[in-house]
């Protein structure tokens, strides 16, 4: 998804008229969108180019937001494929992490089994912060979720549970 300006932007740009950016866009395995196209050079060997969608739009529309700090291109409803300008944004590389989808056994962020119960835990700079133990993983990734938002507000790391709306 992108805005109808940066349609015509890249439409009517020669460069990426040229190589048929909009229709050579697919799938990433990490999610995203990304052209990706191999061409043979004059000297025999061949050059593969890769553009990712979203941090070309963000360097072209929201450079003033860039900074040495916040250098990481994120969405900010989650959906990699949505790359309206409106919904990117820089971000640094702590909130980046933070925003980032779990790779738990369980799902949840911060939430580990021990035994029969669930503990919740969360770092604050390189330090682990015990939230407490809990009955089910859900529990347990509620607790993540208010201490998240207690500590770095719209930037923390919001775990989407199962079976309960927020």
């Amino acid at each position: 998804m992108i805005d109808d300006f940066v349609y015509e932007w890249l439409e009517n740009n020669p460069y990426y008229s040229k190589i048929d950016f909009l229709h050579n866009i697919r799938l990433h395995s990490s999610g995203c969108s990304v052209f990706q196209k191999t061409w043979k050079t004059d000297s025999g060997t061949y050059k593969t180019e890769t553009i990712y969608p979203h941090k070309l739009i963000a360097e072209k529309f929201l450079s003033r937001q860039k900074s040495l700090n916040k250098n990481l291109v994120g969405t900010k409803n989650g959906n990699k494929l949505d790359c309206r300008v409106h919904n990117l944004e820089y971000r640094s590389r702590s909130i980046a992490s933070r925003k980032r989808k779990s790779s738990s056994k369980l799902g949840y962020t911060g939430v580990y089994q021990e035994h029969n119960r669930y503990r919740a835990v969360i770092s604050i700079g390189k330090k682990s912060m015990h939230l407490g133990m809990f009955g089910t993983p859900e529990e347990a990734a509620l607790a993540y979720n208010r201490k998240s938002k207690e500590l770095f507000g719209d930037n923390g790391k919001i775990n989407i549970i199962r079976g309960m709306s927020l």
